[in-house]
Formats: C-alpha cells, structure tokens, sequence
C-alpha cells in the first residue's frame, strides 16, 4: 500500500501523469471512491500523461471510451452503472484493452473479474477541504513490484 495526499485538482491531475510513466500494454487499473472523490480528474491526469490528444472524459453514459492517440492506447470504463459481473464481462474490454491500458472508474465492483495483476486506486476526498485528496494505491500482482513512489517525485 502506498498513500499520497494532494491538495488541488491539478496536484492530482499530475500524480495520474506520473503514474502514466509506469504503465505497460495490458495493464488495468481499477479506480475507487465516492461520487466526487476524483477518479475521473485523477484519469485526465493519466491520459494526459499517456499522450492522448483529446481530453479524457468520463465514460459514465456510454459506459466505455477508447483512446487510441497515445503512447499506450486507453480503454476507460465506468462501472457505476453495471448491475452485474457478467454486464462488465460482455463488455469485452479487457481483451480490448490487451494492448494498451484498460482503466476502470468504480473498479472495485469489478475486482473479481479482473486479471491478478492490477492496481487499485482509492481516491478520497477530505471532509474539512473539497480540494484535498487522499489517494491510496493498492498494487497486486506483478505491479507489487513497480516503483509506485516515483509518482510523487
């Protein structure tokens, strides 16, 4: 587990470009939080530090979008909406996503059908400060073994 605390939007913006640094091709990324806690600023942040060309958005209507313009190509989910496992399943995207990013808003609805390898991202607003967030990764698997503190450098 690893904790970082930022106090802007634009703090967290950039620990999602940072972490940008240590995505591979395949790699998914289950975000969690309250409604405003964050995930889709965190995953702007993310895109941007992927390349990708057009603002990240969140995907909470159509469920997924697709990046392509980037150095890794990104597969952003919202599963708020799912009211099942197998609703995420006939989405597809984790083949979808096999080579580049799949990054999942509401992820822990999902972790049981994700791969062993992923990270879980909690995002959590403080109480006494809406700009303040507490962001607590999660790593399993092979990512136990990134270098998650180079994103605060």
């Amino acid at each position: 587990m690893f904790v970082i605390t930022t106090q802007d939007a634009a703090a967290t913006m950039q620990v999602g470009r940072r972490l940008a640094a240590l995505v591979r091709p395949g790699d998914v990324i289950a975000l969690s939080g309250a409604l405003g806690a964050g995930k889709t600023t965190f995953a702007a942040g993310l895109g941007e530090g992927l390349g990708i060309d057009e603002p990240v958005t969140s995907p909470s209507f159509v469920l997924v979008r697709s990046y392509r313009s980037g150095f890794t190509p990104l597969v952003h989910v919202d599963a708020y909406r799912l009211s099942s496992l197998g609703e995420f399943e006939d989405l597809d995207v984790i083949d979808e996503a096999a080579d580049g990013l799949l990054l999942i808003e509401w992820g822990d609805a999902v972790l049981g059908v994700l791969p062993n390898d992923y990270l879980q991202i909690h995002l959590e607003a403080d109480p006494a400060d809406d700009e303040t967030r507490t962001i607590t990764f999660h790593p399993n698997g092979g990512w136990t073994n990134r270098p998650l503190e180079e994103v605060t450098e």
